[in-house]
Order: structure tokens, then C-alpha cells, then sequence
């Protein structure tokens, strides 16, 4: 049986890898927000992860509706899950939204000219539209932007810190699952 400190450490170092690897499954993620009195939920890609305080990192357009619904309440929940080796990582977490401000000008400029494209759209995200458009500048969407001109989607662009709060383990075995919780420091076995 392994003990939970070491399959939380190995967790922890596999979402770590998936910032840099898009094939690691923790590469994406389901995050869920609350939208009034519902619960919203989409995926979004790990852009960092940071330790002692455990936090999750991702990028977002800052017009999108799950901006609105963490500046509205910052309570949300994510969920990863590696199908081959039957992990998956609950995690409640707070959010922090850093737009127009250090924190968002760096992550800005370590972002790639093809993902800035993303955030130079003129629509915001979910806006109704009566034909379909790639919400990126047309001039664009078999090429990168100059750098100068890519410049424009700083407007929109914002990163997410989610301080987790909870963290849940869920390891499906077929001679009894381990599941364990880490919480104020603090963690336990709970049952499957």
C-alpha cells in the first residue's frame, strides 16, 4: 500500500509536468464557477502551478462570463483526471483575477503570438452572434500576429490564481480504491 503523503507528492509533481506537456492529461481541466444560482462549468488549460500555498494558474479573456462569476463570487471548484492511470484531484478553491496589473503584464509576456490572437477577438466570449466568426482578426487566422499588433489583446487578457482550499484524491484500484483529503495542512484517508 502506498502511503497518501507519497501519491500526493507524485500528484502534485504530474500537474506541475502538465503546464509544460500538452499530452500529460492534467494538462486541461474542468473548472466550475456559480452563475446566480447554478453552477457553470468549462474546461481550461494549466498555465502554472505553485506550492506552500498550493495554487492553480490559467489564463483567461477577461470579458468572458467565467471572469464575471469569479469577480461575482470568487468560490469555485476544478477537477483533473488521468483516464490511464484512473486518478482524479477534486480540488474548492478561491480566486484571484489579476488584470492591468504586474502579475497579468508578465504572464503577458511570456505568452505565445498564437495565443494572443485568442485575446484580441472582437467579441467577448459567449456574445450571440447571427453567423459564425472565429473571434480572432480575420488577418489572422492562418498566422501569428507582429508582436506590436498582438500588443491589443493585453486589453482583454487576464490570469487566474486559485488558492486551493480542500484537495481531493481519488485513486481507482481494482483491489479497493484509495481516496484522501488535504485540508489546513492536514491530510486523511476518507472512504471511496
Amino acid at each position: 500500500m502506498q502511503n497518501i503523503k507519497d501519491i500526493y507528492n507524485f500528484e502534485i509533481n504530474c500537474l506541475k509536468e502538465a503546464v509544460k506537456h500538452a499530452s500529460n492529461p492534467y494538462h486541461t481541466f474542468v473548472l466550475s464557477t456559480i452563475n446566480e444560482n447554478f453552477p457553470e462549468t468549462r474546461t481550461v488549460v494549466l498555465r502554472d502551478v505553485s506550492i506552500s500555498p498550493l495554487k492553480i494558474h490559467f489564463n483567461a479573456d477577461y470579458r468572458s462570463n467565467k471572469v464575471k462569476e469569479l469577480i461575482e463570487n470568487k468560490n469555485s471548484a476544478v477537477l483533473f483526471y488521468d483516464k490511464d492511470r484512473k486518478v482524479q484531484i477534486r480540488m474548492k478553491c478561491t480566486a484571484t483575477i489579476n488584470f492591468q496589473n504586474d502579475i497579468s503584464l508578465k504572464k503577458w509576456n511570456a505568452t505565445a503570438l498564437q495565443s494572443r490572437k485568442c485575446y484580441m477577438g472582437p467579441y467577448a466570449p459567449s456574445t450571440k452572434l447571427k453567423d459564425w466568426h472565429p473571434n480572432v482578426p480575420e488577418e489572422f487566422i492562418d498566422s501569428n500576429p507582429p508582436l506590436e499588433q498582438s500588443q491589443k489583446g493585453y486589453d482583454n487578457f487576464s490570469h487566474i490564481e486559485l488558492t486551493v482550499l480542500e484537495l481531493d484524491i481519488l485513486k481507482l484500484r481494482y483491489n479497493g480504491h484509495i481516496r484522501f483529503k488535504v485540508e489546513d495542512e492536514k491530510i486523511y484517508y476518507i472512504s471511496p
